[in-house]
């Protein structure tokens, strides 16, 4: 099962999101795990390797089953762990073979086009205490099918 991190960081009442080329959906920058590779250490190395910023003193706000579905048959399922921070250093890429880097107000991760699984926890980890967990299952095409959410605060 593969293993996804990802970071968002939040500045000023803003947000970092890349924008990815192939659905113009909005992401927190984040990547795969390298073997042996803590789930701290991928968020933090593949956040600076998408947005040229060092994330100081980031936080697990969630760990997510993502289930990809054709009819009732599972054809991919990976884990997804999203932290945040608000401690950062360095200057952004605007640009990079990844997508667009911008800064967009907090409340716009209510109506930016992304997946809604990561509408879900990235809302839940800028405006909640605690841990979020869950399970979202979509089609091939990532229309939302099933969400299952659980969570436990601070």
């Amino acid at each position: 099962m593969q293993r996804i991190a990802n970071l968002l960081a939040i500045k000023d009442g803003k947000v970092l999101l890349l924008q990815k080329p192939r659905r113009g959906w909005y992401v927190a920058p984040g990547g795969k795990m390298e073997s042996g590779e803590s789930i701290y250490e991928a968020a933090t190395r593949e956040f600076y390797e998408e947005t040229n910023i060092t994330a100081h003193n980031a936080h697990l706000k969630g760990t997510y089953t993502m289930v990809i579905k054709e009819g009732e048959r599972v054809v991919d399922e990976w884990m997804l762990y999203t932290f945040i921070t608000t401690q950062i250093t360095g200057e952004a890429f605007t640009e990079t073979r990844e997508g667009t880097l911008a800064w967009h107000p907090i409340e716009a991760l209510k109506t930016l086009p992304m997946a809604e699984g990561d509408r879900t926890n990235l809302l839940f980890a800028v405006s909640h205490k605690g841990m979020q967990y869950g399970t979202f299952e979509y089609t091939t095409d990532f229309e939302l099918l099933n969400e299952h959410i659980q969570q436990s605060i601070e």
